[in-house]
């Protein structure tokens, strides 16, 4: 894994200086601290941060073609690269490493832009054709590895992480506020925005062409719900299985150790099981919890599968003073504020894995794909009964009310929340009820002390409700999902991008193998979800392969942290001396007297006090240093 930077001038007669654009990449050297490379053309400079995985000697960027027209800083790894190498070798082509690196730069040279329709794997990655004067960037089908980039009418500047273009004199750390509308509500920015006004991400499944000051971007690929690849319900399991095989077989291709995370959850246990009988050695597995309480600890879980593979198995339990003492660091690492708290076992969790391995796998992305979330069970209940009452209502489905009692202990303790769904507009407008479902800001209300940086023109609920009507279908499971994995995912991905890079780790995550994406969404919502119950088509794939206890777990907690518990008592001086302390009371932006009455007040699984450590932190780390 590594970082990129890059840094082009309309002009070409204005050169590149080669100190800043060693500082901008410099700046990431945690994403790959074991090589680095610059070069610079005609009012072009390319920098380059790397993290020797594959072919540790002969890799190095940014690398050129023969000819030194094509010239490309890649981060990332194409999993398929031996054999896209063989297709190569097949036209002629004799290749002079045996890095995955220039398996994609030729085989850019070779189809142009459809090059990317061959690719599995991870990648964000730009080239720069010299002769024509342009460059050609694009990023991963599901969003795994980041890109940024700013442009104005002189320059345009990209790079892996924000904090690398702040780097850059022409542009300023200042706050977008339609994006921080977006991450009070739902604490992720939606669309291209990020947090800080003139910087952009490329999107999932997007690519971008610069030329001559111009920017263009399309969308190469995206999420597709049409049944019409659809298998029978038999040949389901066993076909799902293969593709999971498949998935982690390639991402166990490395030249340094693979290990694995195992929180003792169907995902993780699943990869785990698959990369332990694929691995020639030993599998490495890292888990961790919290002592504070038994919900709060699932390590014997993780034992259970760890025993049965007969993996190395390593642990570790953050105590609350690990939070305090690198709160502003993680902020640090992010470039934005912390969605939330999952982000500090991540943190550490990679620490301890980076100290026994380079490379780990990991379960992100099931419980999207695979409606792993309470939230799709409520979605379910609305389909049912919306079908019962009104028979073939839009966005109903196939589903009927057979079952539903049987599901029904299932959402116990969510009676608030259903009663916040269906207590107004019931079926009239799902977009909205989604919405509602997963906003964050109840609790942030009139904590700010002038509302006037409100945009009255930008509707964050809005700009929602278009993402949510965007996919093709007619089925309500469906259109949660696309939010998800476009949105939601992309906070997900975020933090384990920047917690494994932190630890100059690579992060690899089969489960977002774009075939099982594809095999997944072409399945029917009823099929996905059968039944109401979640992740029905992932159990059924690997029965008999991940322990029967793990299979048949229903208290899966998804790695919670005690912060109320340790905001309420231990760490509680910590957050009154940056929430309530001078430096925050100066900066005029909160209205401290609710800000008081928050952190006095806030309530088990609250998310005002994380919010409001995260925002204050993140101000104090890019702005007022500014």
């Amino acid at each position: 894994m590594c970082g990129i930077v890059g840094i082009i001038h309309r002009d070409r007669e204005r050169p590149v200086e080669e100190q800043l654009l060693r500082k901008m990449t410099d700046v990431m050297r945690y994403r790959g601290p074991d090589d680095s490379g610059l070069w610079s053309g005609s009012g072009i400079g390319l920098g380059h941060r790397r993290l020797s995985i594959i072919d540790i000697a002969g890799g190095h960027q940014p690398m050129t073609t023969a000819d030194s027209q094509l010239w490309i800083t890649y981060n990332g790894e194409i999993y398929n690269y031996l054999e896209l190498r063989a297709s190569l070798n097949a036209d002629g082509y004799t290749p002079v490493s045996r890095s995955d690196t220039e398996v994609l730069l030729q085989a850019f040279a070779r189809d142009g832009r459809d090059c990317l329709h061959q690719f599995n794997g991870m990648f964000a990655f730009a080239i720069w054709d010299d002769k024509r004067r342009e460059l050609f960037a694009a990023r991963d089908r599901l969003g795994i590895k980041p890109f940024y980039y700013y442009v104005d009418e002189d320059v345009f500047l990209f790079a892996s992480e924000i904090k690398a273009l702040l780097l850059h004199p022409r542009l300023r750390p200042e706050v977008d506020y339609d994006s921080l509308q977006d991450y009070l509500d739902l604490q992720y920015c939606l669309g291209d925005k990020t947090l800080f006004k003139g910087v952009k991400r490329l999107l999932p499944g997007q690519r971008l062409l610069w030329r001559d000051g111009r920017v263009e971007i399309d969308t190469y690929w995206d999420l597709n719900f049409s049944s019409e690849a659809s298998i029978g319900e038999k040949e389901r399991p066993e076909a799902l299985q293969a593709l999971l095989e498949d998935a982690v077989r390639l991402r166990l291709r490395s030249d340094v150790p693979v290990g694995s995370h195992l929180s003792g959850g169907l995902d993780s246990s699943a990869i785990a099981c698959l990369a332990a009988r694929n691995l020639p050695s030993q599998l490495q597995v890292f888990t961790g919890g919290f002592k504070v309480a038994e919900r709060y600890d699932e390590s014997s879980y993780a034992k259970l599968v760890a025993e049965q593979i007969g993996a190395g198995y390593h642990e570790m339990f953050p105590q609350a003073a690990d939070l305090s003492d690198t709160f502003a660091e993680m902020v640090y690492f992010l470039d934005e504020p912390i969605a939330g708290a999952a982000v500090f076992p991540q943190y550490f969790l990679s620490k301890l894995a980076s100290q026994h391995v380079k490379v780990v796998l990991g379960g992100q992305g099931g419980d999207e794909l695979f409606c792993g979330y309470t939230r799709y069970l409520i979605g379910y209940v609305e389909s049912c009964l919306q079908k019962a009452i009104y028979g073939e209502a839009p966005l109903s489905g196939d589903w009927t009310l057979g079952d539903i009692e049987a599901n029904l202990p299932y959402l116990r303790g969510f009676e608030p929340t259903m009663q916040k769904l269906f207590a107004t507009d019931m079926f009239k407008d799902p977009a909205a009820r989604y919405y509602r479902l997963l906003q964050r800001s109840q609790d942030m209300e009139g904590i700010f002390s002038d509302e006037g940086w409100r945009d009255k023109s930008y509707n964050t609920a809005e700009v929602f409700s278009d993402e949510f009507h965007r996919p093709q279908s007619d089925h309500l499971i469906d259109r949660m999902l696309y939010i998800d994995i476009k949105n939601h995912l992309q906070s997900l991905l975020h933090l384990e991008d920047r917690t494994s890079m932190a630890a100059s780790l690579e992060s690899r995550l089969p489960l977002l193998d774009y075939r099982i994406v594809e095999f997944a969404l072409a399945q029917p919502a009823a099929i996905r979800f059968a039944g109401g119950r979640p992740k029905h088509l992932l159990k059924e794939a690997v029965t008999g392969l991940v322990p029967r206890q793990i299979v048949e777990r229903k208290d899966k907690m998804g790695f919670p942290v005690p912060i109320f518990e340790w905001f309420g008592g231990e760490l509680k001086p910590y957050v009154e001396d940056i929430l309530l302390g001078e430096h925050t009371r100066q900066r005029g932006f909160f209205d401290m007297q609710v800000v008081e009455r928050s952190v006095r007040g806030e309530k088990p699984f609250g998310r005002t006090v994380w919010g409001l450590l995260s925002l204050e932190l993140w101000f104090r780390q890019f702005f007022d240093a500014a």
